[in-house]
């Protein structure tokens, strides 16, 4: 949306028409001096490792906020102390990074609605309570902890919803005054009242929630001093002038609240807009305990962040004319964002997915003169601390950290691995390590030495014209016929003075892979052993 200056009606229809927000339920606060910037925002709290679902929800502000010209906002909301994790915040934002997720405003780009984490900013929630108390919106709770108890009991044995009896919100005055002489700890609550009109959610489309039928008043103001996420989140947006909030389906329950809140403080709301809720592939509820939905699990198993967020939207829709089977970038996504294609229906994760899209992308970046270098340095430092000092033992083994050797392996495995890491599994562990000795006990039994018959197999190796799998295997099949050995005997000699594996790939497509030269320096080296 580009920044335009027009009339407080034109806004409204303007807004409309793009986002698609239906009936026009709020009007616009800001002053019509002021271009009309979309801004949107993603509040995590620092309570541990950013999650699949939390990835997901960012993903889709920013791409909502820069698809219409506009800001991303990073908030860090920390005011429930108790679940504070150190370093999350910074992981968080780490994370984001990683994903190629970057605000535009956050605790550490700054921006001009500073601070942007929720601890530092308690004179305004204390300040913006007052006004609730001054207009009646809010009142003091001096209830304790013991009888908000005793009240969840009884409404448990009466098999009834669990709910304050909103007692407090009927205090005389000067009982009020005396509870506060005394120093009677309070938290204070906000009046629920009836709702009658609907909201327009942007996903959901028109939502009526009487809150009130089902609630009662709630706590905005803890009473050590720390605000709720509710009247948090209200003020924070407010104050940051956020436009759009979309959030996950389980806050859809929470909004109602939020606009009785914008309305007591006389301010308009944002649009609101949930994002379906993201299930396992058997349709349970995913949980924090799975470290697989973890992005820096992702990031640590060698995924690409490109095929994360395309795993993310993939399940999550949201976009015009995605072909199947491609990986779009950022700015691909950027591009074909349409929030009107949002899926309503929970996503189900299929993580056969992830696998697809990180393979494609990986053979993206083979064919990219520029990412093949950072794969060639990746998979480096990768075989470097798997194996450590073995490389090093002698000049054969070294060779295999040579830039070239790197990129013949990859381009040849290209279409059998998913990620750097596959390539370090133990079936692959030829590749890499030159065998150090040889268990003669486990070598075929031949009625001709063992050396003997190598020696011929190294003579014609190395004398093929044109190396390939098929010429490989005639060549071992001619020593075979020559020393009158069985083919499975012959094969199993040379895979394991070669490579020092029992089992394997077969014999011709090893050698291929490891290159007549490796090859040959592979066989002169098991010769000395033998």
């Amino acid at each position: 949306m580009a920044k335009i200056f027009v009339t407080l009606h034109g806004m409204k229809s303007l807004l409309y028409k793009i986002q698609g927000a239906g009936h026009w339920k709020r009007h616009f606060a800001s002053s019509l001096q002021k271009p009309c910037e979309v801004r949107a925002r993603f509040a995590p709290s620092p309570t541990g490792n950013l999650h699949l679902g939390g990835l997901r929800t960012a993903l889709y502000n920013f791409l909502f906020a820069k698809s219409n010209k506009g800001k991303f906002i990073l908030r860090i909301e920390d005011t429930d102390q108790t679940r504070l994790v150190p370093h999350a915040a910074r992981k968080l934002e780490n994370m984001l990074s990683w994903a190629k997720i970057y605000p535009d405003e956050s605790p550490v780009v700054g921006g001009p609605f500073g601070p942007y984490v929720q601890s530092q900013r308690l004179s305004l929630y204390n300040n913006y309570v007052k006004n609730l108390l001054e207009n009646g919106s809010a009142y003091k709770c001096f209830c304790t902890n013991m009888r908000l108890t005793r009240l969840r009991n009884d409404a448990i044995r009466r098999n009834e919803i669990p709910r304050y009896d909103n007692k407090c919100r009927y205090l005389s005055q000067s009982k009020i005054e005396e509870l506060g002489k005394n120093g009677t700890p309070y938290c204070i609550r906000f009046k629920l009242e009836t709702i009658t009109e609907p909201y327009e959610d942007l996903i959901y489309g028109s939502i009526l929630s009487n809150v009130a039928d089902h609630e009662s008043d709630f706590v905005i103001m803890k009473t050590d001093g720390y605000p709720t996420y509710h009247l948090a989140n209200v003020v924070d947006d407010h104050l940051m002038g956020i436009t759009h909030v979309l959030r996950g389906v389980e806050w859809q329950i929470s909004t109602p609240k939020h606009l009785l809140l914008y309305k007591a403080f006389g301010w308009s709301a944002p649009l609101f807009g949930h994002l379906p809720l993201i299930v396992n592939q058997d349709g349970s509820k995913l949980s924090k305990r799975q470290h697989d939905l973890h992005i820096e699990y992702y990031q640590d198993q060698g995924y690409f962040p490109e095929a994360v967020l395309n795993f993310v939207t993939d399940i999550g829709g949201g976009f015009d004319d995605r072909e199947h089977g491609v990986v779009l970038s950022i700015e691909d996504l950027l591009e074909k964002f349409n929030l009107s294609r949002l899926t309503k229906n929970s996503c189900r994760l299929d993580k056969d997915k992830l696998e697809q899209f990180n393979q494609l992308d990986l053979q993206r970046r083979l064919n990219s003169p520029t990412d093949i270098l950072l794969l060639i340095s990746q998979l480096h430092d990768l075989v470097q601390k798997t194996y450590g000092e073995r490389l090093s033992s002698s000049t054969t083994q070294a060779k295999v950290l040579t830039a070239d050797y790197l990129k013949r392996v990859l381009i040849y495995f290209e279409k059998r691995i998913v990620r750097l890491q596959d390539l370090l599994q133990p079936e692959f562990a030829y590749i890499w390590v030159v065998p150090d000795s040889i268990p003669i006990e486990e070598l075929p039994a031949m009625s001709c030495k063992h050396a003997e018959v190598l020696r011929c197999v190294l003579q014609v190796i190395s004398s093929i014209s044109n190396f390939n799998k098929e010429r490989i295997v005639e060549e071992i099949k001619d020593v075979s016929r020559q020393y009158g050995l069985k083919i499975p005997a012959i094969m199993k000699l040379i895979r394991m003075t070669v490579t020092g594996m029992k089992e394997g790939p077969p014999v011709g497509e090893m050698l291929y892979m490891l290159g007549q030269d490796t090859a040959v320096e592979r066989m002169k080296h098991a010769l000395t052993l033998l």
